[in-house]
């Protein structure tokens, strides 16, 4: 019988471009047991260099264990795992030979590549922040006794905190220099003629317009973000409230509006447009159902909060990639706003039923080379006053 094998595999810059490394794990897919471990200090590189070099270690040690071997490659970093499917285009010149040679490691038959949350990918992550970490001390990387990594999980499972989950360190308190962050100013956007009524208004309704509260709301924050005069770049939602919020931004910072579909609101199905009290009313399994778990879907084909997370997350990685150290303002919504939250805390799915955020409010969040976030503001509404 064929076997099978699991490379996860990481890499990471502090400055990016800036100190880097990478680590990679060999895993037994049955019990989860690591097989084999590697990881380096490259000197500096960005992100992206270091990570197709853990990927090209991981396959490496696979195939010094089973030249034959079926391999499952998992990643974070969804530019790899795109551009090894084939999915996405090559472009950067950097990037064209390091695809190549992580190619050449094994047929192509025999290596399937999937992107996994940063949350799943912490062997490889502590394994490339340790090669970081003797690089900046002038030592080389020595493997130590391999901790027993975790029992592959699906991906809702992933999106739940687990029970006995032994915690990483916060390296951002200890490590060297890890560089200006990419830091995330998170933008709910103004009212529309839905906010004051408290209806459900996600992705699949009318897609309504602001409010002239709204209006007068984007304005407020157009202003105090510009007396500020830190946002660099400007990201939205392809929903039409936030695209009119982040619209009156940009106008007043000279910048461009990008749009990520990963950013749009959850789709609330037969919700949409209803009242708490109207859905409890016509759907009351339904929506009792949704509030004991985020895996719950609304009525009538809606999303669950753990698939918005899904696509919330990989669009935060992806963002976190192309603006690396710089500040950049996402025009959301309340689900993506939160979910990004939770996940910089690493606080458990139910934790979006606890958090407020008001229409046109602010909060941040700050991501570093390490991996580590940082929560900076919440639900800050002092421009509105």
């Amino acid at each position: 019988m064929t076997r099978r094998v699991i490379v996860e595999a990481d890499g990471g810059s502090r400055g990016n471009p800036g100190p880097a490394g990478y680590g990679a794990v060999v895993l037994d897919p049955g019990t989860g047991e690591p097989l084999a471990e590697a990881a380096e200090y490259i000197g500096t590189a960005t992100n992206n260099v270091a990570e197709y070099k853990g990927l090209i270690a991981g396959l490496r040690a696979a195939h010094a264990l089973d030249p034959e071997a079926r391999v499952q490659v998992r990643m974070d970093s969804k530019l790899v795992v795109e551009q090894m499917s084939g999915r996405w285009k090559i472009k950067h010149p950097d990037m064209r030979p390091l695809a190549a040679e992580a190619a050449s490691v094994f047929p192509s038959g025999q290596v399937t590549y999937e992107w996994i949350p940063r949350e799943r990918n912490k062997h490889a992550d502590r394994l490339a922040n340790e090669a970081m970490d003797a690089g900046q001390r002038g030592e080389r990387w020595s493997p130590g006794a391999p901790a027993k990594a975790p029992t592959p999980a699906s991906a809702d499972d992933a999106l739940a905190e687990p029970a006995t989950e032994a915690k990483s360190p916060a390296r951002g308190w200890g490590a060297a220099d890890l560089g200006t962050p990419a830091t995330f100013v998170l933008l709910r956007h103004g009212e529309t003629a839905l906010t004051p009524e408290k209806r459900f208004s996600g992705s699949g309704g009318t897609d309504p317009e602001l409010s002239p509260v709204g209006r007068h709301q984007a304005e407020l924050v157009a202003s105090a973000l510009a007396a500020r005069g830190t946002v660099q770049a400007i990201v939205s939602s392809p929903l039409r409230r936030c695209r009119e919020t982040a619209g009156a931004v940009a106008a007043r910072l000279g910048l461009e509006v990008r749009i990520e579909e990963g950013l749009r609101e959850t789709d609330f199905g037969a919700w949409e447009g209803l009242t708490f009290a109207e859905a409890k009313e016509r759907y009351p399994d339904d929506l009792d159902a949704w509030l004991s778990s985020t895996k719950a879907a609304p009525t009538g084909g809606g999303e669950s909060f753990a698939t918005v997370a899904r696509r919330v997350a990989a669009s935060r990685d992806q963002l976190i990639d192309r603006y690396g150290g710089r500040t950049v303002l996402l025009v959301t919504h309340v689900t993506p706003i939160k979910t990004l939250v939770r996940l910089a805390l690493g606080a458990p799915p139910d934790s979006l039923f606890r958090m407020e955020l008001s229409a046109a409010s602010l909060s941040a969040v700050a991501y570093y080379a390490d991996g580590n976030a940082s929560l900076r503001l919440l639900n800050d509404t002092a421009h509105l006053r």
